[in-house]
């Protein structure tokens, strides 16, 4: 709770890429990597990339990146963006669900696995740019710190936090059927639901929708957990103060819950 507090606070200014306040935010990531653990391809856990926006304008953005290695050199990567959009129109966008969730997420579990040794190399990858175009995602895919064939499976995780209805979606079963066996019929009130991946849901298939689809289009599998828009969905009350916060800590366990019987069987 106190990450997602501290990376959707104003101080952040919304973490937009190529901002002071987004790499202040890696910053933040990378020290808890370090902090607990994690190895590094590279140092600091900085992996700076470069692209062009709408404008043909170059940004530079940085996705942040330890692993724990296992007794395999099979590797699932742990992954969510940490980028958001900003400030527009003077109103700070704090993105709290969007996606300080999801980071705080990757961090909570790179806690577990850090003291809990997985059986696979799990890569912990928190992404830049992914508002812009899942451009971290891209680059991470397209300059590997790992062999693509040894990538197994990425579980990206992308607003985990706010649901009135206890609703937590999982994609990527339409395109992995044998990837149900992993997912838990039930979790305490949250009620986790496969869906929103198929092609036929057009605007509902989320596919490609968030960082999941840099793999995807790798023809890696992948698992994505995220919730359906609300009403502060890309809007500036999409703050602290308005997750659900029990609903939070039980997404954050049942996803753990999932990474650790994806660990043990594949």
């Amino acid at each position: 709770m106190k990450d997602v507090e501290y990376l959707s606070s104003d101080s952040l200014k919304g973490r937009k890429t190529g901002t002071p306040e987004n790499r202040i935010a890696a910053s933040f990531v990378a020290a808890r990597f370090k902090k607990l653990g994690l190895k590094a391809y590279t140092p600091n856990y900085l992996q700076p990339f470069s692209f062009k926006n709408r404008n043909g304008e170059e940004i530079q953005g940085v996705n942040v990146v330890g692993y724990i290695p296992g007794k395999k050199k099979d590797v699932l990567v742990i992954s969510a963006h940490f980028d958001h959009v900003g400030v527009i129109n003077g109103e700070i966008f704090n993105g709290a669900d969007d996606n300080a969730s999801g980071t705080a997420g990757l961090l909570s579990l790179a806690a577990y696995f850090a003291k809990n040794k997985p059986n696979n190399t799990l890569v912990f990858a928190a992404f830049d740019a992914e508002e812009m175009g899942l451009q971290g995602s891209k680059a991470f895919v397209a300059s590997p710190p790992v062999s693509l064939e040894n990538i197994k499976a990425d579980i990206n995780m992308d607003m985990i936090s706010h649901n009135e209805k206890g609703e937590l979606y999982v994609s990527g079963t339409f395109q992995t059927p044998g990837f149900k066996e992993y997912l838990p019929t039930s979790f305490g009130t949250l009620k986790l639901i496969a869906g929103h991946d198929d092609p036929k849901q057009g605007v509902n298939d989320w596919t490609n929708q968030s960082d999941q689809g840099s793999f995807n289009k790798k023809g890696i599998p992948f698992l994505y957990f995220g919730v359906e828009d609300h009403k502060d969905y890309h809007r500036a009350t999409d703050e602290y103060k308005t997750i659900n916060k029990p609903f939070f800590i039980d997404a954050v366990e049942v996803i753990r819950q999932v990474v650790k019987k994806m660990d043990e069987k594949i």
